[in-house]
């Protein structure tokens, strides 16, 4: 185990245990058929945090996640995630780009929303585009549901979450996400697209 810890670094569940008590969470250990996870309340709002993978014949991919249910009265969604050459092809062929008016950030990520001006209320907010641009790989959006293997979520929830491609075990990095969906989760209550209250949905 020395050796490999010296060739690998900390585990993922090390570093998620640390993630966990600097958070004030609960880290839950994984099983034959469950990731390891991290859980951690904000207001009414569960956050959690954990890995999945998606196999394509004879690949898979590991991704990492983090998840909050919460009330949605108004069904305001948006998503945002870094530009690059596929996005911008997008784009060209019609797709939705809002632009909030700060040239560093509409010239950095795509952003997309059911509603125009609560998406530049949203991302006016100079700390949350900070804590944005802070994450090397981005793709944060609002969800209504996770599909036919996820959680179903009862009318009026949806979801934040975010995912990206590989297992992040940079503590760091991960302390500036949860921070990031804190931002988000009181943004949105304050612009009148959520609120406080428990949604009752267990993730799974």
């Amino acid at each position: 185990m020395g050796l490999l810890r010296k060739i690998f670094g900390p585990s993922r569940d090390e570093i998620w245990r640390q993630l966990s008590d600097e958070i004030g969470g609960e880290f839950v250990e994984g099983s034959f058929t469950r990731s390891s996870k991290v859980e951690v309340r904000i207001k009414e709002w569960l956050v959690t945090l954990d890995t999945y993978t998606v196999s394509t014949g004879k690949s898979s991919t590991t991704f990492t996640r983090m998840r909050a249910p919460y009330v949605n009265p108004d069904h305001f969604r948006f998503s945002i995630y870094r530009r690059n050459i596929f996005s911008n092809l997008g784009k060209a062929l019609g797709m939705q780009d809002i632009v909030i008016g700060e040239p560093a950030f509409d010239d950095a990520f795509i952003i997309k929303g059911t509603d125009e001006g609560k998406v530049k209320q949203l991302f006016q907010i100079a700390k949350l585009r900070e804590m944005v641009q802070s994450q090397p790989r981005i793709h944060l959006t609002v969800k209504d549901d996770e599909g036919w293997f996820g959680s179903e979520f009862p009318e009026g929830v949806d979801e934040l979450y975010f995912r990206v491609a590989g297992v992040i075990k940079d503590v760091d990095r991960l302390k500036s996400l949860y921070l990031l969906f804190a931002l988000t989760l009181n943004s949105l209550c304050h612009l009148g697209s959520a609120y406080e209250d428990d949604p009752q949905v267990q993730l799974k």
